[in-house]
């Protein structure tokens, strides 16, 4: 059952909102997933963005629940890696490794199945598996030349995986290869670089406001992921309530 008019034109507003807020402010954006939920909690699409949102300012219990919800509403398994990755938010690293080994995983397309390694990897770290990790991270798609969406993230992880192994001279060669990537400026690799090197940068505002001494501030921020489907399914809303862990900081 598609939604009225009127209320299909609200919560497109609304989700069109989360998807232009998600990446700078992430608290804005989920208090529009919000309203589009409580507009609209049978419609896939808002449980998925309402998710992301909740993702995005590390609320995993509930940006699981949300998942699980859109999952069971469209049967794909297109939000397998970032469920595992709230398992990872919530503590259970174990969990998202379990997750890794599902037949789910064998259904994603190559990108999801580039991010479920990188989950996978991730997970191993949280274990204290920083060998599992370098190993996991150790793939076709890591060896090849060509450049994809997940090239730099892909190079970076595996870079920041062997300096913390310390194979600080690979580490440093794997930067320098999702730098050379990354030609959005999606990772930060260039200043891990810059730090191997012993650089420091100076925030320079000018003459009589900028402190010599003082290195630029940097933040270093997740992802987010911003999906648009049709608002055209109309399903029972999903009662399970979100799980309990400590979430990761």
């Amino acid at each position: 059952m598609s939604l009225p008019k009127t209320l299909a034109e609200d919560v497109a507003r609304n989700l069109v909102m989360v998807a232009r807020l998600i990446d700078e402010d992430p608290e804005e954006a989920y208090a529009y997933a919000r309203i589009a939920l409580r507009l609209a909690s049978r419609v896939a699409a808002v449980r998925e963005a309402a998710g992301f949102a909740a993702y995005a300012t590390q609320k995993y219990a509930e940006a699981l629940a949300e998942f699980r919800a859109a999952r069971r509403m469209t049967g794909s398994v297109d939000l397998w890696p970032v469920m595992a990755d709230c398992e990872r938010g919530l503590g259970r690293p174990e969990r998202a490794m379990a997750m890794a080994g599902e037949p789910e995983v064998q259904k994603l397309d190559k990108a999801g199945q580039v991010e479920m390694r990188l989950v996978a990897a991730g997970a191993r770290r949280d274990m204290g598996q920083i060998d599992a990790a370098i190993v996991t991270l150790q793939s076709p798609e890591l060896a090849s030349n060509s450049v994809q969406p997940w090239t730099p993230r892909l190079r970076y992880a595996y870079a920041d995986a062997l300096l913390e192994a310390g194979r600080e001279d690979e580490a440093r060669e794997w930067f320098g290869k999702a730098l050379e990537a990354d030609k959005d400026g999606s990772t930060d690799a260039s200043d891990r670089l810059a730090a191997l090197d012993g650089v420091e940068f100076v925030d320079v505002l000018g003459d009589d406001e900028a402190d010599e001494d003082a290195p630029a501030v940097r933040d270093d921020a997740r992802e987010a992921v911003g999906t648009e489907q049709d608002l055209d399914e109309d399903l029972d809303h999903d009662q399970d309530g979100p799980a309990d862990g400590s979430v990761k900081g």
